[in-house]
């Protein structure tokens, strides 16, 4: 492929690239525009599932070995080339035992149409209800020392979490959850999770963390809440049962000795939908373009 820039006359310039662009675009129809629009939107939905889960460091090291592959061949690397292309291969036949979580909840989010939705909101009484429960929950047991661990569901379903639990449905209030994680009942020693304004399970069992980087001091209640925020996008709030201590996991990390100010900046965004004009909108959208 060739750029000749100047004609023998020494007017004008012929750009066969630029023309092979052009042809391509002519050939593009509304059907067309619409289809890959909607494969950047399905794309988009996956990486935002995969956003600050482990399987998102997968997806790199994917892209990272087919860049390698493609260089390989790009600059002759036969042996280089062969080993890659052999491993990329086995690879993919791996994918779906090490994206089995990811997949079962990109399936469960299309059987319950919930692909392209975000959480419901709740309306300004009952954000204000659940959030001020929540917080009172989380205080009394702190001052008895009575360990707790609860699940706050965002975009992604937790089906797969509430089926390892008892089925429960009940309005979110202090006294229910005081009582879910009451020493020595049945349910104590699970999580509870909260979906909305309701308590949909409790006794659920959460993934442990494979962090060995962590303190010693946190115990199997903190490593669990950092296990399950690892692979999805949910609040997870702990009570410490030695030490009373409230701690919030999220995106893989957790956060310790959190005050009624600071829970409520984590949980006011889950509970209520962020208030924007039209002008600030338009801005936002302003500053992005720059």
């Amino acid at each position: 492929m060739y750029v000749d820039y100047f004609s023998s006359s020494g007017q004008g310039f012929s750009l066969p690239l630029l023309g092979q662009l052009h042809g391509l675009l002519s050939t593009l129809s509304a059907l067309d525009i619409l289809d890959i629009i909607l494969v950047a939107i399905i794309l988009y939905k996956l990486y935002e599932m995969l956003e600050d889960t482990r399987a998102i460091t997968l997806v790199r090291g994917i892209i990272f070995l087919l860049t390698l592959t493609l260089l390989s061949n790009i600059f002759n690397l036969h042996a280089i080339y062969w080993l890659l292309s052999k491993t990329v291969t086995l690879l993919f036949v791996a994918l779906p035992i090490v994206f089995q979580p990811e997949l079962r909840r990109t399936l469960e989010h299309l059987g319950e149409g919930r692909f392209l939705a975000h959480s419901s909101f709740l309306n300004d009484e009952d954000a204000e209800n659940v959030m001020q429960e929540i917080d009172s929950a989380l205080r009394e047991l702190s001052a008895v020392k009575t360990g707790a661990l609860i699940v706050i569901e965002r975009n992604m379903g937790l089906n797969d979490i509430c089926r390892t639990g008892v089925q429960v449905d009940g309005l979110v209030s202090k006294e229910f959850l005081r009582n879910i994680f009451f020493v020595n009942t049945p349910l104590h020693d699970g999580a509870a999770v909260i979906r909305g304004k309701r308590v949909i399970a409790a006794g659920c069992l959460l993934p442990l963390t494979e962090n060995r980087t962590l303190s010693t001091e946190l115990g199997t209640r903190h490593r669990a809440a950092i296990g399950l925020s690892e692979q999805c996008d949910a609040l997870i709030l702990v009570v410490s049962e030695e030490t009373g201590i409230i701690s919030v996991a999220e995106n893989g990390h957790i956060h310790r000795k959190i005050d009624s100010a600071r829970l409520r900046r984590y949980l006011k965004p889950i509970f209520e939908p962020e208030k924007i004009s039209l002008k600030e909108m338009i801005k936002n959208w302003r500053n992005k373009k720059k």
